[in-house]
């Protein structure tokens, strides 16, 4: 079965975009997700298009943050995203007519439709700077010790 692993993706770029001092190119963010580079143009331009990230060609280009992490809830980047189906859980169509069956339709269908609920409810009620708030101290240290600098306020 095939996974739609979009939104943790994009989740891990929007937050590396916030870290970044500069652009960061479609080749690195790729390389970040071991994925390839024209994918991250084709979800990167939906990010765009709602506003969460800006670009910019030539030397120097990349893409950038343009909206504040603690204004994307993570909701807004599901939408962004298309809201991908959460399971591969489908009706069965095997005997339409059969009763049995409807039963056993209607009963997974509102199981799944109370998941999609609370799930949509979830990614509502977190930022993307929730993110990482559980993993400030050990993400400073991270950095200190990568870079050598300590992290200003909002660099989290």
């Amino acid at each position: 079965m095939r996974t739609d692993s979009r939104l943790p993706r994009v989740l891990h770029v929007l937050l590396h975009l916030e870290q970044a001092e500069e652009p960061l190119t479609s080749e690195q963010i790729g390389k970040m997700l071991n994925t390839n580079p024209s994918l991250v143009r084709r979800t990167m331009a939906g990010m765009r298009e709602v506003g969460f990230v800006g670009s910019t060609r030539g030397h120097g280009g990349g893409w950038v943050l343009e909206r504040p992490l603690n204004e994307i809830a993570l909701a807004d980047v599901y939408a962004a995203l298309g809201s991908p189906e959460l399971f591969s859980l489908g009706r069965s169509a095997d005997a339409p007519t059969c009763l049995l069956e409807r039963a056993a339709n209607l009963a997974t269908g509102k199981a799944l439709e109370a998941a999609r609920e609370t799930f949509q409810a979830e990614l509502e009620r977190v930022t993307v700077a929730d993110l990482v708030r559980p993993h400030a101290q050990e993400i400073r240290e991270h950095q200190e010790k990568r870079t050598g600098k300590v992290p200003q306020m909002g660099d989290q």
